[in-house]
């Protein structure tokens, strides 16, 4: 969910509105003269935004996400039941 506020009532309740972010990741569009001018968004969420673009902007990660989707929709994938097989297997041979 998003609001837009007025730039005028985001100086007044500038310290709500970054507790309200901060504490529910919703992001508020602030408006100059009934235009969008900034968005204020938590850091986290910011960083998570940042973290996002840099791994759609690298190709090498890009492909590696693609021939991920490409073995899924192939069925070549491990279900948790399959790991969980697994793993007590090797714990039996060790034992």
């Amino acid at each position: 969910m998003s609001q837009v506020l007025p730039l005028s009532e985001v100086k007044a309740r500038f310290s709500e509105i970054v507790d309200v972010v901060s504490s529910t990741h919703e992001r508020v569009t602030v408006t100059r003269n009934g235009r969008p001018a900034v968005v204020v968004v938590s850091a986290d969420d910011m960083e998570a935004i940042e973290e996002t673009l840099s791994i759609l902007s690298d190709p090498a990660a890009m492909r590696a996400i693609e021939e991920g989707r490409a073995a899924i929709a192939a069925g070549d994938f491990s279900t948790a039941e399959d790991l969980e097989a697994l793993r007590d297997r090797l714990r039996a041979r060790s034992a």
